[in-house]
């Protein structure tokens, strides 16, 4: 039975390239040039390998790869990591969760690099050095380490904000969450990511939220605009802003605070 393959990267012609490598040994591959993409594709079909790009907008690879591992606890299946500057060692793999990582380089170089690690993971005669595939490194190790902490410095912000935070994208879907967002609304990460903004909010209250959102998009002079959502199981307040890198806007941030916090005990 011939082996599904899915590639996840932004750059097009790096998912021709490796596509092209594996249809040769006879993966069947799909491609995903993208995030939300990606995980669009994982939810519709069956694989048995993944290849994904740490580096992308949106969500990004350590967000597909953490999705993954949630979504198919029970079907584990190898992840090789890409990239040219955000892989370090076989620590950096473990904390991301793949099993493999294939260092970006020059094109020329790689096809066989690439063919040679396949074929001992075909062969199932991969150890622990074969974990780590580098070709030309394309960033200094200096500035790769600085990126990683960089990366690090704003996700530990994100997490560590004291509200549950939403990034929602311009077509109305989640593309990332912090741990307290999700237990604030006691939702999985693997259920929400790449979901319309509507899952996040009882069935009564969705229209409350649409029209948040429009309220903020359409009167730029408005900075956000919140509500309360109390219920048996739930009482948040819900801060809806919109999402802007410049004078661009991207889509929707929207904070939760629980304000059960704040109430008196009986």
């Amino acid at each position: 039975m011939q082996k599904h393959a899915l590639v996840i990267d932004n750059d097009f012609f790096f998912v021709e390239f490796l596509s092209d490598i594996l249809e040769k040994r006879g993966y069947v591959v799909s491609k995903a040039y993208d995030g939300k993409d990606g995980i669009t594709r994982l939810r519709e079909t069956p694989v048995d390998m993944l290849f994904v790009d740490m580096i992308m907008p949106k969500i990004d690879g350590k967000q597909v790869i953490q999705f993954t591992r949630k979504q198919f606890a029970d079907h584990r299946f190898p992840i090789f990591a890409i990239s040219g500057s955000v892989i370090e060692g076989n620590e950096d793999i473990q904390k991301i969760g793949a099993d493999y990582y294939i260092s970006k380089g020059p094109i020329e170089t790689m096809a066989d690099h690439i063919s040679r690690f396949l074929d001992k993971f075909d062969q199932q005669t991969i150890s622990a050095s074969d974990q780590i595939m580098e070709t030309t490194r394309l960033f200094p190790r200096q500035s790769t380490a600085e990126l990683i902490e960089m990366l690090d410095f704003q996700e530990g912000i994100f997490d560590s904000i004291g509200l549950g935070l939403f990034v929602i994208d311009r077509d109305a879907q989640i593309i990332r969450t912090n741990e307290l967002g999700l237990s604030m609304i006691n939702k999985s990460m693997e259920a929400m990511l790449n979901s319309h903004v509507t899952t996040l909010l009882p069935e009564s209250r969705k229209t409350e939220l649409i029209s948040a959102l429009k309220s903020v998009a359409q009167n730029r002079n408005k900075k956000s605009v919140s509500f309360e959502v109390n219920t048996d199981d739930l009482h948040l307040r819900v801060i809806v802003s919109l999402h802007r890198i410049g004078q661009e806007t991207i889509g929707w941030i929207i904070a939760m605070e629980d304000m059960r916090q704040w109430e008196e005990p009986v």
